[in-house]
């Protein structure tokens, strides 16, 4: 089977085996899509001529077979391996992909982009299980290509690692929106290190107040506010592991202040002090939070979380579970190891 490993694709994008000229790039996360066929192109042609890439559609490659084959087979004007983009429709195409692929291309290769397909789909099935073909599957970037996405995005200019972590809350819905964001960002920083106050200026959107939510109303002992936020969430993209890990920092940032609290400042002081500092618009909940649980109780939480956290990387497809169990555990449990404070 060809079709390549997350670990490998990186690498295949950088320098493309030229012993399998067929690419099928597929999945729901179309961002992502057109991002890893750019890098194939400018991998294999960079700094082209117009005239080297030749953008096909499916459908018409569908009623006229040959055409692929042409093209495929054409010498550039200028030199150099052409690059073939076919943009496949809904109609099939695979009796001129498999008549390339008795006879691949030496001077071209052909970049298929898809949307979603099944296990079983004709044109998935056919370019995995040929030699001369390679399938990449994309799908919606997990917390740690995001980390990696933004790492990469501000390694010149440095970020602070709770801008980075705000950040990856906020995005990874779709790989081409990510990297609008990460450009704004970049173009409102400028050259200078990136901090919490300029991604709370420029990425504080629908998004960030819906994970935000989340985190408040679970800590605050509000189950049915926490549902409701968590589908928001889902719906703006935020993928679960990334609300377990902004609930366990939320916790841990609960805990430190609670620890204040507990050696005898107030709660108002313990929050005046807070850093990051507490936004208005939270500062309710924060300290219904604080009230409600106690150092012991936020140990114990925070233990809990990241159990969870391991259950959702292990287990992707019982993740948006293992994440609504998480607070609502929480949310109905948090009062254990309450202290009275003042």
């Amino acid at each position: 089977m060809t079709a390549l490993r997350t670990s490998e694709v990186e690498t295949f994008l950088a320098d493309p085996d030229p012993r399998r000229p067929v690419i099928l790039i597929y999945g729901p996360d179309l961002g992502l899509v057109r991002e890893r066929a750019d890098a194939l192109v400018q991998a294999v042609a960079p700094g082209a001529d117009p005239f080297a890439v030749v953008p096909l559609e499916g459908d018409a490659i569908a009623a006229d077979p040959g055409r692929l084959i042409d093209e495929a087979r054409t010498i550039g004007l200028f030199g150099g391996k052409r690059v073939i983009r076919v943009r496949a429709g809904g109609k099939s195409f695979n009796d001129a992909l498999e008549t390339l692929l008795e006879n691949p291309p030496t001077d071209a290769i052909v970049v298929i982009e898809a949307g979603e397909l099944r296990r079983n789909a004709p044109l998935r099935t056919l370019c995995e299980g040929s030699k001369k073909a390679v399938a990449i599957a994309c799908y919606a970037d997990s917390e740690s290509d995001l980390m990696r996405l933004v790492e990469r995005t501000f390694a010149a200019s440095g970020i602070d690692a709770d801008a980075r972590d705000a950040l990856i809350g906020l995005i990874g819905a779709d790989r081409l929106a990510t990297r609008a964001e990460l450009e704004k960002l970049a173009l409102y920083a400028g050259s200078g290190r990136i901090t919490l106050d300029d991604v709370r200026a420029i990425i504080a959107d629908a998004s960030a107040l819906a994970l935000d939510d989340v985190v408040d109303s679970a800590a605050a002992g509000e189950p049915q506010a926490a549902l409701l936020a968590l589908a928001k969430a889902r719906g703006a993209g935020i993928l679960a592991t990334v609300v377990i890990g902004a609930m366990i920092r939320h916790i841990a940032h609960l805990h430190r202040l609670r620890l204040a609290v507990d050696q005898g400042e107030s709660i108002a002081r313990v929050m005046e002090r807070s850093y990051p500092k507490v936004h208005f618009r939270r500062e309710t909940r924060f300290i219904r939070a604080l009230q409600r649980m106690g150092g012991d109780a936020l140990e114990r939480n925070l233990i809990s979380l990241g159990q969870a956290s391991l259950a959702a990387r292990q287990n992707t497809d019982l993740a948006d579970a293992i994440a609504e169990r998480a607070l609502l555990a929480i949310s109905r449990g948090g009062a254990a190891g309450r202290r009275r404070s003042a």
